[in-house]
């Protein structure tokens, strides 16, 4: 495993770090063997909400003979009061076993209304930033999946970690996610990448091959899951979040296995992966909303 800084944060994070949706619903047995097994290749970051199901429960018990060396990433919804937000994180903290969260971050921000309400007076960052000052947090990040969004958040406060798509998709075809990078470089944000095995949305009445993720993974092309992994990889990120889904993560595995010496897209791979999204023609999200 491969380690980037993670920003300003300091942080060594493992360039894949896994995504703790994927425990939702697992018996307790299974998802320490998995937990397991992610430590074992070299996964420190770990990512969860309370919105996961019973993920916090779940990744609570299983990362307990971890959790001084690894990094606990959390969420809590951006149209909450303080109070609401100050619930979420204790609950948070009780079921995740631990006194603090190295990230607390806004969950999925999306519109111009989730952005005012999150940073109105008495609501979801000031309660952020107060549980900060008490050292139940150390580091402040939001995630997005719209670009106009990132970037206006990044303007109105000064984050320490972004969470986005960086995915071969959203970038070539709607061109999602090269201004957001550079913005969070030019601060010395700590990037998040999320999505980067995903293909595009699911298209109606398509058989899902048992995959609860809301859009369509690349899990029968080998070679376009390693070029999207590569790109993502490449594009100035910290981490990559895994799929929410156990054979995505194994493929990533694989992926980062096979290119241990050399993570980097080359000019022809990347010429491939272009080919690829021209064929593909289909968005994977319904964003960008609007945001003033």
């Amino acid at each position: 495993m491969k380690y980037r800084k993670l920003g300003r944060t300091g942080f060594e994070v493992s360039i894949l770090s896994f995504g703790g949706l994927m425990l939702n619903n697992y018996p307790q047995d299974r998802a320490d063997k998995i937990v397991a097994e992610a430590v074992e290749n070299g996964i420190n970051l770990f990512d969860v909400g309370p919105t996961y199901g019973d993920a916090e429960e779940k990744l609570g018990k299983a990362i307990k003979p971890y959790r001084d060396d690894i990094i606990l990433t959390c969420k809590t919804e951006p149209d909450q009061s303080k109070g609401e937000v100050r619930r979420d994180l204790e609950n948070s903290l009780k079921k995740l076993n631990t006194d603090y969260f190295e990230i607390y971050q806004l969950h999925e921000v999306v519109s111009q209304s989730k952005i005012d309400r999150a940073l109105a007076p008495g609501k979801a960052l000031e309660g952020i930033i107060e549980a900060r000052e008490e050292g139940l947090i150390k580091y402040i990040g939001f995630s997005t999946h719209n670009e106009q969004a990132a970037l206006k958040l990044m303007d109105a406060f000064d984050f320490d970690t972004v969470m986005f798509p960086v995915n071969w998709n959203y970038w070539l075809n709607d061109n999602q996610g090269m201004k957001v990078i550079e913005k969070a470089e030019e601060t010395n944000k700590g990037v998040i990448a999320i999505k980067s095995l995903a293909r595009s949305r699911w298209k109606n009445n398509v058989k899902k091959d048992g995959f609860e993720t809301w859009y369509k993974p690349i899990y029968k092309n080998d070679k376009l899951s390693e070029l999207a992994f590569k790109f993502t990889l490449s594009r100035n990120v910290d981490t990559a979040v895994s799929p929410s889904d156990i054979r995505m993560l194994k493929k990533a595995y694989q992926i980062l296995d096979k290119n241990r010496e050399n993570l980097k897209l080359e000019d022809e791979e990347f010429k491939k992966l272009k080919k690829y999204a021209e064929d593909e023609n289909r968005k994977l999200f319904p964003f960008p909303e609007e945001v003033s």
